[in-house]
């Protein structure tokens, strides 16, 4: 990431603020409240059931040595905490329309931000390439806000690859209770560990935020050029002007975008994707019709 002098710095963040207020304020307010409203939950005592309790509550192991059907029951938490993790691996560091995947990282984490504190919540950042990079810890504010927006603008990061493994595995070591995560990167993983996906979104509220740039899909019959892996460093010679290997690139990612969308299934993960060159709006209003239809 370029270094930002003091003054343009305050001009992205003041920019960011008011761009990003419009969403806060009239599409997401009602939206992110009605969706996270208690989905804060503290376990309080198992009781035997009555009528009218929840039944996706019940206690499968008090019920069964009892022979009678016993729940668990909860009391919402008032406040909760919403973690962002946002990769800063070197592939975010790419875009061909009007931003990079990390300004648009960027921009989505300062609306969810701004919500929550709008909400009254905590809100929290890790950022990670193949390493925790940097934590700022869940506080409430609009200063607290403003010092994640900055961090995303110019932290570098110390590596250039990605993997997810150290970002859950300190998530659920530092949150020992059940937080709101939300999930950014392009998920270009050497693998994704499904068991610890599994295990965080059980411990958690996990929303993953998938972010792509239509050129990694789509490449322009633009002739010879070099390809380089911006994690890696490996550079390749393809001939674009090729329909077999336009074709190739286009099977491949669509292969990838499967294959992660049927493990965020498969493990009841909602999975958001979003992309440069597009409005994300309409994505989180999905996102937040299909909560609000499981509740």
């Amino acid at each position: 990431m370029p270094t930002l002098d003091p003054k343009e710095l305050i001009k992205k963040v003041r920019r960011i603020q008011i761009q990003t207020r419009h969403t806060v304020n009239d599409l997401f307010a009602g939206q992110y409240h009605s969706t996270f409203k208690g989905r804060g939950m503290e376990f309080e005592e198992v009781r035997e059931y009555m009528p009218g309790d929840d039944i996706r509550t019940t206690h499968w192991h008090a019920t069964a040595r009892s022979g009678r059907p016993y729940i668990k029951k909860f009391t919402e938490e008032r406040e909760l905490t919403v973690m962002l993790l946002v990769d800063v691996s070197a592939s975010n560091l790419f875009g061909t329309q009007s931003q990079l995947k990390r300004d648009l990282a960027t921009e989505i984490a300062a609306v969810l931000a701004f919500s929550a504190i709008r909400n009254n919540d905590r809100i929290g950042l890790i950022l990670f390439s193949d390493q925790i990079e940097k934590v700022i810890p869940a506080q409430k504010g609009t200063q607290h806000v403003l010092r994640i927006i900055r961090e995303l603008l110019t932290f570098e990061p110390t590596g250039k690859k990605s993997s997810l493994i150290p970002a859950l595995d300190y998530l659920n070591h530092i949150c020992p209770r059940r937080v709101t995560t939300f999930l950014l990167s392009d998920f270009y993983f050497d693998d994704t560990p499904e068991s610890m996906l599994k295990t965080t979104a059980r411990r958690h509220d996990l929303i993953s935020v998938q972010l792509g740039d239509r050129c990694e899909t789509a490449l322009p019959a633009a002739g010879l050029i070099t390809w380089q892996d911006a994690e890696t460093g490996a550079c390749s010679l393809i001939d674009t002007s090729s329909p077999h290997v336009r074709n190739a690139l286009l099977l491949q990612q669509t292969e990838r975008t499967k294959t992660l969308e049927t493990l965020h299934r498969r493990n009841g993960i909602d999975l958001i994707q979003l992309y440069t060159d597009e409005p994300y709006e309409k994505a989180f209003r999905t996102f937040f019709a299909n909560r609000a239809h499981r509740r």
